[in-house]
């Protein structure tokens, strides 16, 4: 006589065999391309309340005449965010990632490179895609356009602690602020040191172990020597960036990348440092603050309502990112209305330094980084605000890039 199969009780919802109860809910895994891109699970449970956003000012007209499509990482909730004009109407996409930071895009080479900062770091390259590969087993219409989609991740020690991106002289950088340096991202996935401040040197070498500075943003020139970066410290002491007792008023400095030294100082937490115009801007977060380096010192030209970081120039318009404070971090913004700090992307003309128009999320908590394509380039993420699962779904099976053959 056969043996009886042994049934599984799960209160009503399956009596099927065990193993079969586990071969089905396996297949039913991993179906979802937020999933995949992202190689996050839970990638497809993003709370909708995090892509609620109000609009203030002549926000959607601003992008709507730069004709640009504006990407922003939302650090803490896990999110990649892009904005344009479609069609004449708004749009709004994302991706989901964990931990993003640092974005900038390679306009020469066509490519957007994101870090993930999560333990390991990684850094995605993504490519607008071009057309669909044919096919005669869509019953779906994928989602039609020019869409930014991952290409290639590259994973790094997540003690690199990865924050600002930058492109010099054709070259794609980084901070490595755990070690306090700003390295080179090779394409085979290597990375080399390549500049550090002359504090952080003694006399058995470079301190890679700890990190003392909070060595936290680029501004790319041509070359190393024509660049900028910022730290809050320039000092190293047993108290390090990241305790609650580190002092932070006025420490925050502006590098050389000639020099290594300071040619800036009494900014507190600086980040976001850009080149426009011939121009060191930086974003002065502690106080909320956009301003500029002159003679030596760092000059603020407007106050936003939280704690500023990211930044990026179209033109004569700066986009600027102000985030909500952490609140185990109040004291690391002495200059701030904290209660008051919002979280949301900000359009500045730099000629007036009048605010033309803002977006920002109730429900979000931090902004990194800024910066836009042209909207020819791309219309954003695959993903939108109200999604088409099953429109993504035959999208990302038959999708082309420029690094694939023209079938």
């Amino acid at each position: 006589m056969a043996k009886a199969k042994k049934e599984i009780n799960t209160g009503g919802r399956s009596t099927l065999p065990i193993k079969e109860e586990l071969w089905s809910q396996h297949q039913d895994e991993w179906r979802d391309p937020c999933q995949i891109t992202s190689q996050w699970k839970e990638a497809s449970q993003i709370d909708p309340r995090l892509l609620q956003y109000k609009v203030t000012g002549k926000w959607w007209d601003v992008l709507a005449s730069s004709k640009i499509t504006l990407m922003v990482t939302r650090e803490y909730e896990h999110l990649v965010m892009a904005m344009t004009i479609f069609e004449g109407k708004p749009m709004i996409s994302f991706m989901p990632m964990p931990h993003p930071s640092g974005l900038v895009v390679d306009h020469k080479r066509g490519i957007v490179h994101i870090a993930s900062t999560r333990n390991p770091n990684q850094i995605y390259d993504l490519m607008p895609t071009n057309g669909l590969l044919i096919r005669g087993d869509i019953k779906t219409t994928p989602l039609q356009g020019q869409y930014l989609i991952p290409v290639r991740s590259r994973f790094f020690p997540g003690c690199l602690y990865v924050h600002d991106l930058g492109i010099i002289g054709g070259q794609l950088y980084a901070n490595a602020v755990g070690q306090n340096l700003v390295v080179k991202i090779k394409d085979c996935g290597r990375f080399e040191p390549v500049w550090w401040p002359k504090c952080v040197e003694n006399k058995k070498g470079i301190i890679t172990h700890l990190n003392h500075l909070q060595l936290n943003s680029i501004a790319g020139g041509k070359s190393i020597n024509s660049s900028f970066f910022t730290a809050s410290t320039d000092q190293i002491t047993k108290r390090r960036p990241g305790h609650k007792n580190f002092p932070v008023d006025k420490r925050g400095v502006v590098f050389s990348g000639k020099t290594g030294v300071a040619i800036a100082r009494g900014l507190t937490r600086p980040h976001s440092a850009r080149i426009h115009k011939k121009q060191i801007w930086v974003d002065n977060s502690g106080y909320g603050e956009l301003g500029i380096v002159e003679d030596g010192c760092f000059a603020p030209i407007l106050k936003l309502p939280g704690w500023t970081r990211g930044l990026c120039f179209h033109k004569n318009i700066a986009f600027v990112g102000t985030s909500k404070v952490i609140p185990r971090f109040r004291n690391y913004a002495p200059g701030l209305e904290v209660d008051q700090s919002v979280c949301g992307i900000h359009a500045v003309d730099t000629k007036t330094h009048r605010v033309l128009g803002s977006i920002t999320w109730p429900y979000g908590n931090q902004i990194f980084s800024v910066d836009w394509t042209k909207s020819a380039f791309c219309k954003g993420f695959p993903f939108l605000n109200e999604r088409k699962v099953e429109k993504e779904k035959s999208f990302f099976y038959s999708y082309k890039t420029s690094l694939q053959s023209k079938g």
